[in-house]
C-alpha cells in the first residue's frame, strides 16, 4: 500500500533533494531543474514550483533561511531543508524506488478500449504513436550520448537509460500489436462485435 503524504507532487521530491545539497531561492530552484534537465522527469512550471515550495514550507519539509535584498532584484527568500525534510524525503525515495505504483498511463486506457475503433483505423493511429516513438527513442538516445561527451556520471543518466527502455519496449509492443490487428481473423471478430452492438 501507498503511504499518503502531505506533499505528494513529485517536484516537491526533486526541491527537497536539490535544497538538501544548498540551501537557495525558488528561481534557482527552478533554473537549476532545468539546466539538469529535470524537466523531462518532472511536469512543472514557475508557479507550480512556487506553489509546491510553500506546500513543503507548511509540512515543515523546508523552511525559510534567509531573504536577501539587493538593489538589482527582488527581495528573495532563501530556503533550506529541515530535519522532517530529510525524513520525509529519504523514505519517499526508498519507497519509490522499492515498490511499483501502478500509474494508470494513458495509452493503457486506450488499450483497454481499442475495439471501439476500426482495425484499420487503429493501425493507421497507432502507425503515427510509432513514428512519433521514433523520434523519442532518437532524442534520447543524443541525449545519452552527449551526456556521455560530457563525462556525466552514469548515475545521473539513469532516468535518461529508463526512458529509453521503455520507449523501446513501447515501440516493439506497438509494432506487434499493429500485426495484430492486421490479421483477417480480428478484422472478421471485430465486425462481429460492431454488428452486435448495434
Amino acid at each position: 500500500m501507498v503511504k499518503r503524504r502531505k506533499v505528494s507532487n513529485p517536484l516537491a521530491l526533486a526541491v527537497l533533494v536539490y535544497l538538501m545539497a544548498e540551501p537557495m531561492h525558488t528561481y534557482e530552484l527552478g533554473r537549476r531543474l532545468q539546466e539538469h534537465g529535470k524537466d523531462r522527469s518532472i511536469k512543472y512550471n514557475r508557479g507550480s514550483l512556487y506553489m509546491v515550495v510553500e506546500q513543503l514550507c507548511k509540512a515543515g519539509f523546508v523552511a525559510e533561511r534567509e531573504t536577501v535584498r539587493d538593489t538589482q532584484r527582488p527581495e528573495r527568500t532563501i530556503y533550506r531543508i529541515t530535519e522532517a525534510g530529510r525524513d520525509e524525503l529519504y523514505d519517499w525515495m526508498r519507497a519509490l524506488v522499492a515498490v511499483p505504483y501502478e500509474e494508470y498511463p494513458h495509452f493503457g486506457v486506450a488499450l483497454s478500449l481499442l475495439a471501439v475503433l476500426s482495425p484499420a483505423e487503429a493501425t493507421e493511429l497507432l502507425g503515427r504513436r510509432l513514428a512519433t516513438l521514433g523520434e523519442q527513442a532518437e532524442e534520447t538516445r543524443g541525449v545519452l550520448r552527449q551526456a556521455v561527451e560530457d563525462d556525466v556520471p552514469w548515475v545521473f543518466l539513469a532516468e535518461e537509460r529508463y526512458r529509453l527502455s521503455l520507449v523501446e519496449a513501447e515501440i516493439r509492443f506497438v509494432t506487434d500489436l499493429i500485426e495484430s490487428l492486421k490479421d483477417p481473423a480480428y478484422e472478421r471478430t471485430w465486425q462481429r462485435m460492431k454488428e452486435s452492438m448495434t
